[in-house]
């Protein structure tokens, strides 16, 4: 039965070879190396195009290509490796469906004797060639064939039986020369590799299968053994139980009996539960926190929003409410109407308070002018200080270091010089006036001298004429 939906390459591929010569048949066939090189490996439209390739026979035309004579065939080697590689990547993941028995048991089988067998006239040419080039050639053809066999037997395991009881294979291992001995070595090591990590996962297979039959029957036997300890204690009590009070005790005791079943079930439905739930109350829970930020942050935008919006009027007053308004404002103006100004008296009016208004608004200006002048200056002030407090002493500095010292403070400054003088004073005073004082104290200066000291200092920038 041809399956629905088929690849319309596959189609034309299998037209072609259905209509064209048997010569021409070969070169159609390599077609399918592009269609299977431009699908992605192990997708799932792979393995529709290889089981349409093999309703469509095109499986088996290849098989028949590979077992004919290699000279009447075009292309040669070239095409007959390219023909191996096909069909090596065609059967393995191949799933043939109501033809399993037939592919696995005639086809497979077929396709490895014929991979063995193209591989001893590979080795017979070889042999058998005189150039170099022409060697390397067929050395290259021979591996190629090589690697279709291994994949073939990889994705297929049940055919190492196959290879390593075939006369070819046996052949192909005496052979003296030492590439063509080489490259079969290595397909023996490979396929050793794979039957021995099949016979690995067959023997983990066997053992788990046994732990799970060792459970099984350890449940089973500590089953028995609970039922019989059960049926001892309960002859045990009928034993001691009054023969009116049997039935009573064995009400009791289905009933305990009950109470303990349901609630083991209970608790496993409700821990089940959780696990189950667990994943959506995360959820829940993560979509509550958002939603709690997100409305933070709403919140915060709309009272931004309001600070800054402009007022535009009660627009919640309706037109009847503004028409009663109105009234009430003109019926006031009607009961309080002064005497009415001449248009003089209200020019000067005018102009006086555009004076008093222009007055304010330069004063304020001022203000504002000698407050910040006063700002600037509190924060010279603080930048100085904070400098002459982190300065080193007059001992330690170095280089440029002395410069810290200086101040664009005049008040500082001042203090500076004062303290400078007292030190002065202190050191070149004699010793008996020195007597009964302490380090920290400080000499009186007098203010004529401070005065004169201070007319030639600079002070913030400034340098006397």
């Amino acid at each position: 039965m041809k399956p629905t939906g088929t690849d319309p390459r596959i189609l034309s591929i299998a037209a072609e070879v259905a209509k064209s010569p048997e010569q021409n048949v070969p070169l159609i066939l390599l077609k399918l190396k592009e269609i299977i090189n431009n699908t992605p490996l192990g997708s799932s439209e792979l393995k529709k195009i290889k089981q349409d390739i093999y309703c469509y026979d095109l499986i088996q035309y290849c098989l028949l290509v590979l077992s004919q004579d290699c000279s009447r065939i075009q292309g040669g080697w070239t095409t007959i490796s390219q023909l191996t590689q096909i069909l090596s990547h065609c059967c393995v993941g191949l799933e043939p469906g109501e033809d399993a028995e037939e592919f696995y048991n005639e086809l497979l089988p077929s396709a490895a004797e014929n991979f063995l067998v193209l591989g001893r006239q590979l080795q017979t040419c070889f042999i058998n060639a005189a150039k170099a080039e022409e060697k390397d050639e067929l050395l290259h053809f021979f591996q190629i064939v090589n690697d279709s066999l291994f994949w073939l037997v990889g994705g297929h395991v049940e055919l190492i039986q196959n290879v390593l009881r075939s006369d070819h294979f046996l052949h192909l291992l005496q052979a003296d020369n030492v590439q063509i001995g080489s490259a079969v070595l290595t397909v023996l090591q490979n396929i050793l590799q794979i039957n021995r990590s099949k016979r690995t996962k067959m023997l983990l297979e066997i053992s788990r299968k046994k732990e799970e039959e060792d459970l099984r029957l350890q449940l089973q036997l500590q089953r028995q053994r609970a039922m019989r300890l059960s049926r001892e204690l309960r002859l045990s009590m009928l034993e001691i139980v009054h023969p009116g009070q049997v039935e009573k005790h064995n009400r009791e005791m289905e009933e305990k009996s009950a109470l303990i079943i349901q609630k083991h079930w209970r608790g496993y439905r409700e821990r089940k539960n959780f696990r189950q739930q667990r994943q959506s109350l995360t959820e829940y829970k993560a979509a509550v926190t958002l939603q709690r930020a997100a409305l933070k942050f709403l919140a915060k935008c709309r009272k931004k929003k309001k600070l800054f919006v402009p007022w535009q009027g009660l627009q919640e007053l309706t037109d009847a409410r503004r028409i009663e308004l109105k009234q009430q404002v003109d019926d006031y103006v009607r009961r309080h109407s002064g005497s009415p100004m001449p248009d003089v008296v209200s020019r000067e009016l005018h102009a006086q308070a555009q004076e008093r208004l222009q007055h304010y608004f330069m004063g304020r200006a001022l203000e504002e002018r000698a407050q910040q002048h006063r700002e600037a200056l509190m924060a010279q002030i603080s930048t100085t200080v904070e400098q002459l407090m982190k300065a080193p002493s007059l001992k330690e500095t170095e280089g440029k270091e002395p410069e810290l010292f200086l101040s664009r403070s005049r008040p500082v400054a001042a203090k500076a010089k004062q303290a400078h003088l007292t030190t002065l004073k202190h050191i070149q005073a004699p010793w008996w006036k020195k007597l009964g004082e302490e380090s920290g104290d400080e000499t009186d200066v007098l203010k004529d001298e401070l005065s004169v000291e201070l007319e030639t200092l600079f002070i913030g920038g400034t340098k006397p004429p």
